[in-house]
């Protein structure tokens, strides 16, 4: 039987998916390399918490800024620059001598992976057909929980046998190896590709190959934050609880079970393991959803009402036990449920906007980013206040709940109409002669 060729397509989205391994191990690798920080460096848990958010403040405000920017200069620029950036910061971590310098390093980290992920998403909606951007958007976040997951014990490694700087460095190298893939073989315009056929251009969006004037167009701004707004409340919801897992969860096995720190990162990766499955299931289930029943509406939240449900339920016992595997398998079982939300989060913006589709995840995922300002250094404050473990978990269960109401509200279906008048332009004084 002749084998089906790969598609052009499907080797950008391999490429994105290394970029969103590659990203994840450097955003979070960090965390098992904590505990020896503080030890080194002399830091509270309340200062190490103010580190691990400080990444988010220019991560955060970036969203909305990076993903204008893809849509107006193009994927290829947006993601060489992000990656540059990324790969020296990873670097200079692993040489900083205290508070000051490593905060630069982590503001810098912030400002190269802020544009990353609405850029990728753009790219994303010009090379692949929208009957797969659910499942696009499930393979690059199940590779960004593969490095979630890799992490703790490839990092815990390296300390062991190194020291924890030289994690970074290393990290370092890696990430500019890809930024030159990246310039090699990537095209904003597919039909520019040199290997792009005419049978896979005809499956892509029209507008995807378009001449790139029509790409300059304006952005709608009101109408768009209108429909995003709702979905970045539900991605606030949803990154509070994912903050804790990716910044506090090896220093959690680490300290409240007493355990050493090459089974502390065993338990880390099983538990974000779970992670892996739960982002390529929920990307690949909401799409054949949407293939069986031609209802996007039903298959988007679906998916993820079930994802934050699923995640609110197995957290609970992380508030009244104490018991070292039965916490690993609810909190494995929770992490499956939340990530089973991520794929759709960021395939919604591509629903309702796909001419904006950079700007429109920055929206969505700027409320990621703001969770992450915040649920690390509370996390942490409120360890040092309590002495608990428990208490800061409260916090998650209950946005957890406030994430299922406000995504019964939403239509991801409805598509962003550009062609509507302003709300204070009466219709009757529109010209619609050109309206056939």
């Amino acid at each position: 039987m002749r084998r089906k060729k790969v598609t052009i397509g499907n080797k950008i989205l391999l490429l994105l998916c290394g970029l969103y391994f590659i990203a994840y191990v450097d955003r979070v690798n960090i965390a098992t390399a904590a505990p020896f920080m503080q030890s080194d460096l002399s830091f509270s848990s309340t200062q190490m918490g103010f580190i691990l958010s400080a990444f988010a403040y220019p991560y955060c405000f970036l969203q909305i800024a990076g993903g204008w920017a893809s849509d107006k200069l193009g994927p290829r620029k947006m993601l060489s620059f992000a990656g540059i950036l990324l790969a020296a910061t990873t670097a200079f971590t692993g040489m900083v001598s205290g508070i000051f310098t490593i905060m630069l390093a982590r503001l810098g980290l912030g400002l190269g992976e802020g544009a990353a992920f609405p850029t990728a998403t753009k790219a994303m909606s010009k090379w692949l057909p929208k009957e797969k951007w659910g499942f696009a958007q499930g393979a690059v976040h199940s590779s960004s929980r593969l490095g979630n997951a890799i992490t703790p014990p490839l990092i815990a490694v390296i300390i062991v046998a190194m020291g924890w700087r030289a994690s970074f460095i290393i990290m370092g190298v890696i990430s500019i190896f890809w930024v030159f893939v990246w310039l090699w073989y990537f095209r904003d315009n597919p039909k520019h590709h040199p290997k792009m056929t005419k049978d896979e251009l005809a499956t892509l969006p029209p507008y995807s190959h378009s001449k790139e004037q029509k790409e300059k167009k304006s952005i709608p701004w009101k109408k768009l934050s209108k429909r995003i707004l709702p979905i970045t409340l539900i991605d606030f919801c949803y990154g509070w609880s994912l903050w804790v897992y990716l910044t506090w969860l090896p220093s959690f096995l680490y300290t409240a079970y007493k355990i050493d720190i090459e089974k502390s990162a065993l338990f880390t990766a099983g538990i974000l393991f779970a992670g892996v499955i739960g982002d390529t299931l929920g990307g690949s289930f909401s799409d054949k959803v949407y293939k069986k029943t031609g209802n996007l509406k039903f298959a988007r939240k679906s998916i993820l009402i079930t994802g934050l449900a699923g995640s609110f339920i197995f957290l609970l016992p992380a508030l009244f036990v104490h018991n070292l595997m039965l916490i690993a398998i609810t909190l494995s079982l929770a992490f499956f449920f939340l990530e089973l939300c991520n794929a759709n989060l960021w395939a919604i913006p591509m629903d309702i906007a796909p001419d904006h589709a950079g700007t429109a995840s920055g929206m969505m995922n700027t409320g990621f980013g703001v969770a992450g300002m915040v649920s690390p250094l509370l996390f942490g404050f409120l360890i040092d206040l309590t002495g608990s473990w428990q208490v800061p978990f409260i916090a998650s269960v209950v946005l957890l709940l406030v994430g299922i109401i406000v995504t019964m509200m939403i239509d991801p279906s409805k598509e962003l109409d550009e062609s509507d008048p302003p709300d204070d332009v009466p219709v009757e004084s529109m010209d619609t002669t050109a309206v056939k």
